[in-house]
């Protein structure tokens, strides 16, 4: 299946909590979207493994996109080295996105900088014909660069490129939050306490929608950064 949109996350939630609403909305437009999870979140302070990706797939039902996989490189640890590469890009190659979004280049989590710098790199080197991969039945993937890697806004504030209105999808995109169970706020929990479990952590991911909804004018927005500078035929796109 050709995607049109691949979003690239260091782990599972991340592409929920920062761009899934941008991912709602492309696919009501009749885009084919799919989410790329680097790891299982392993090291996550709750949940387990085999928790988060049933919780996966519970947002990716809700949110309806068209696929879904799991590298299952090391949380915490991964290398943005040839292995994690050549993963990646048999990944883009079976897909075929036109637009890549990927981890905040910056970040509070230092997986986050490090799965955009995969992203940056995997999508460039993809595009090399001399770089041999495989599909999953052995066939020879032929090369294939995305046009576009932008970058989804993470837990600390960067000034975006540009925000995309989201108003429309926000209460979708609260609820593939939420199907996260063990990672957000519940009174009923034996687990940690952690820096994302508090029901106050929730309400920030809601300010922030609104303090970029709020830049170009809407009620709920997510913001994005480009390495690139954007062209644009007119301005006719522009709000």
């Amino acid at each position: 299946m050709k995607l049109d949109i691949l979003v690239m996350a260091a782990h599972p939630d991340d592409a929920e909590l920062a761009c899934s609403g941008t991912i709602v909305s492309q696919i009501q437009q009749g885009k084919k979207v799919g989410i790329v999870d680097f790891t299982r979140g392993e090291l996550g302070t709750r949940g387990t493994p085999e928790i988060r990706i049933a919780e996966s797939a519970a947002s990716s039902a809700i949110l309806e996109i068209h696929a879904r996989e799991n590298l299952g490189i090391r949380d915490g640890f991964f290398r943005n080295d040839e292995e994690s590469q050549l993963k990646l890009i048999q990944i883009i190659r079976k897909y075929q996105p036109e637009i890549v979004l990927a981890n905040a280049l910056e970040d509070r989590h230092p997986d986050h900088g490090k799965g955009a710098q995969l992203a940056i790199d995997a999508c460039f080197l993809s595009g090399l014909r001399k770089i041999e991969t495989h599909d999953e039945l052995g066939n020879a993937q032929a090369a294939w660069r995305p046009k576009h890697v932008f970058h989804y806004i993470q837990d600390r504030y960067l000034n975006p490129d540009f925000v995309i209105d989201v108003s429309a999808h926000w209460d979708v995109k609260e609820q593939s939050i939420r199907a996260f169970k063990s990672q957000f706020f519940d009174p009923n929990s034996n687990e940690p306490d952690s820096y994302i479990s508090s029901p106050d952590f929730l309400e920030f991911i809601r300010a922030r929608s609104m303090e970029m909804g709020h830049k170009i004018g809407v009620k709920y927005g997510e913001g994005y950064q480009s390495q690139r500078t954007m062209g644009l035929n007119g301005f006719e796109a522009i709000l």
